[in-house]
Parts: structure tokens; sequence; C-alpha cells
């Protein structure tokens, strides 16, 4: 490993908004570096079409919503046959579009079903010098050598129905893979040590979610760490909660409830304001912000606003400067106040959203599952910069590295850049 390059990625994650020049050219996890959709790179397009900016396209076989990971030269994402019945880990070269590595790694005799608007590869891998990881939730996760494709380690005996898919991706912290499992019958988070898969620790969900429908007890997001007040937080949505956890031993610190389930947009922090952004996910979204520092029940003495209008159910909203911008999954656009959480601009801007918001080059990026990806400038009215357009449609979520944009189509990958 290059300990100097892991440090820095290590500061990336603690001091997100304080993310060094050299992170552009790389994106180890769901939603990049600092996991709140912020890209640091700078020349990226901002047109393009299926004839304009594309260095390369390379078609996927399958049906996977992964978003795609970078490091060094190497792209990884999954997919899996439309029944569920194989799964894969797939390796593109960054610089020409070709496929490294085509690896199967599970098979499925009886797979459940899913919702028509999820895939059996929607989580996302992760990714470190030298090691990828891979998971399908209760299917297998799986970690890779990146040097040659070989397995290094599996687990497939984490029990969890999923009912309506998998979606939860999996986090990096100091030595371990973490990992949401909130299913219809089991809900609970695990940490893995990365170098044998082994179990350091496990924490079952003490969450009264009101109903014995295991409907209301699935979630999909992806955790995020945050060091709140010199003490390192893992900050963990799900159905009718979201807890605060000591991501060295799965110890709660604090949690608050909601009406909300399958939370799935993963949490933003400001530290500016020192406030927590989280989203409830299905029913009725709504988006809390919460102060930290709290221990125990916080939900009646730490929530300083709540914003219900127009909030996303699936995509992770973003925060630039004084600003939350989030686009609903069925196409509304909208700007918050992140001191008060009044509405700044709603504007309709079309389209069904799954991906989530991306923040590069001083525009925001939202796109859609009609293949459409509307490009607009972080302002406090809404500016519409470019609307771009391509055969497929984006149920991933947009990466970056370099100058270029990579972008995940149903059908196909892309890397989009300046050509001329």
């Amino acid at each position: 490993m290059q300990s100097t390059k892991w440090l820095g990625i290590c500061f990336c994650f603690a001091a997100g908004w304080m993310t060094p020049a050299w992170c552009s050219d790389e994106w180890p996890q769901f939603q990049g570096p600092t996991g709140d959709g912020h890209a640091t790179a700078r020349g990226l397009p901002l047109t393009w079409s299926e004839t304009e900016n594309i260095a390369w396209k390379t078609p996927i076989h399958g049906k996977g919503w992964s978003s795609p990971v970078i490091w060094n030269d190497q792209i990884w994402l999954t997919t899996a046959t439309d029944d569920g019945k194989q799964m894969f880990a797939l390796c593109v070269d960054r610089n020409s579009g070709k496929i490294l590595y085509d690896k199967l790694l599970f098979e499925n005799d009886k797979p459940s079903e899913i919702h028509t608007l999820n895939s059996y590869a929607s989580p996302s891998p992760c990714i470190e010098e030298g090691r990828v990881y891979i998971t399908f939730g209760s299917y297998g996760t799986a970690c890779l050598d990146t040097t040659n494709g070989a397995l290094l380690w599996s687990r497939r005996d984490l029990p969890c129905e999923h009912f309506r898919g998998p979606g939860s991706s999996p986090i990096l912290y100091n030595g371990k893979l973490i990992l949401h499992y909130d299913g219809f019958d089991y809900q609970y988070i695990i940490a893995m040590d990365t170098q044998t898969g082994e179990t350091i620790w496990k924490a079952d969900r003490t969450i009264d979610y009101g109903s014995d429908n295991g409907d209301f007890k699935k979630a999909f997001c992806t955790p995020s760490i945050f060091t709140l007040h010199g003490r390192t937080e893992l900050i963990s949505p799900t159905s009718k909660a979201c807890l605060s956890l000591n991501p060295d031993t799965g110890e709660e610190y604090w949690r608050i409830t909601y009406k909300g389930f399958s939370a799935t947009a993963r949490p933003i922090y400001d530290p500016k304001l020192d406030l927590l952004y989280i989203n409830s996910g299905f029913s009725k979204a709504d988006l809390f912000a919460v102060k930290t520092a709290g221990n125990g029940d916080i939900t009646d003495s730490h929530i300083a606003w709540m914003a219900s209008k127009s909030v996303p159910s699936k995509p992770s909203a973003v925060l630039v400067g004084d600003a939350i911008y989030m686009i609903h999954d069925q196409g509304t656009a909208t700007c918050l106040d992140t001191k008060t959480g009044e509405v700044v601009w709603q504007q309709r801007v079309g389209g069904n959203y799954s991906a989530s918001t991306l923040v590069a080059d001083g525009r925001i990026y939202f796109s859609n599952h009609e293949g459409q990806t509307t490009v607009i400038a972080p302002q406090r009215e809404y500016t519409e910069l470019a609307v771009n357009t391509l055969d497929d449609g984006c149920m991933a979520s947009p990466a970056v590295a370099g100058k270029a944009l990579f972008l995940r189509t149903r059908s196909a990958l892309y890397r989009i850049e300046t050509t001329k």
C-alpha cells in the first residue's frame, strides 16, 4: 500500500470540505472521496451527447444500478443477470474503456423477487490500494485483489431477506468494511475485517418499527462517518430512526426517530452550522437538521428544523455553501436554506430520478431515468446551464476522476470528457 496516498485518503474522509487536490483522481466509494457527492475535479465538459465529448462508451451486460468506483486506471462496478441467478464484478480500463475482468462471483438457485426499480446489483463497491470490496447484500460480499482479479475472501453467511432487493453500499474505516443489512426479517450493521472478512462487531437494530410488516423495517441507506466534537461517529439512517454509533465497537451514542421507512439517501454534515441533515426515506420523506453532541434519544431536543416539501426518497442531496440542493424522485429540484430549512427556490426539471446529485467544477448535476442530465449553477436562484441526453437512462450515481465524468446508464458505461 502506498502509505502517503492512503493517509491522504484518510484525511479526505475526516475533513471532507478540505480535500487535497490529488483526490480528484480517485472515486473510492459511493458518492466519492468524502461520501457527499462532491468532486474536486476541474475542466469537466458542460455539454455532451452520444456524438459529443464521449471519450469511450462500453456496453455492460446484465442489469445493475451500482455506481462505478475508480482507483488509478481501474473502474470497478457490478452487474447481475435479470433473474439474479448470476452476479458479477467488472473492472474497466479507465483510459480505453476495455473490460479487464468480468468475474462471476456468486450463483443463486432461487433469488427473491425485487422491486421493478431495483436490480440484483445495486450496492456500489468500495476500493482502496490493492483491494476492491464487492457486495450484493445477503447474496454475498467479497474482496478481490485489484492487481489480478483474484478472490481474497467472501461471505455468504449473513442472513437478510431484502424483499425488494439490496441497496446499501459498504464503506471503509480503520481496517473495517462496514455494511448495513436492513431487511424484511433481519436488521443489523456489521463491521468486517478488510484483510480476512471476519466479523469484528455486529449491532442488531433495536428499533420500534411500529409494525410487524417487514416492509416497514427495510432500508437501503449507506452510512457515513464524521468527526463531531472530537468523537468519531457512524451516522446510520434506517427505517423509523437514524442512529449514531461508535464505528470501532458498534456501541450506540444517540438516535432520532421518525415516521419514514426504507431510508436510502446518505446523511450530510455542515461543519459551519454543526448540523447533520438526515433524510427519513419513503412514505413521505422529511429532511431533518439535527444538532450534534447528543446522547440517547435526542428526537425532542436536537432537531433544529424539518423540511417536508418535495424531499426526495431515493436521491441523496448535496450541500454547497449555505444551501442544500436536491432533486425529488419525480423531478422537482429544490434549494433549501441550511440554517432555517426554508425553500429558497423550487423548479420543475422533469423526469424520474434515482441517481444521487453530484457537485463538480462549480456545477450541480441531476441525472434521470430517461437519459437526461440537467446541469445547474449552485445559486440562490434557479440557473440552468445545460441539458444533456444519452440513449439510455441513469439509475446509478455519477463518478468523477481527472477531467472526466463517468456515467453508467442501464446498458453502458461512458467516459465523458472534452475531446476537442
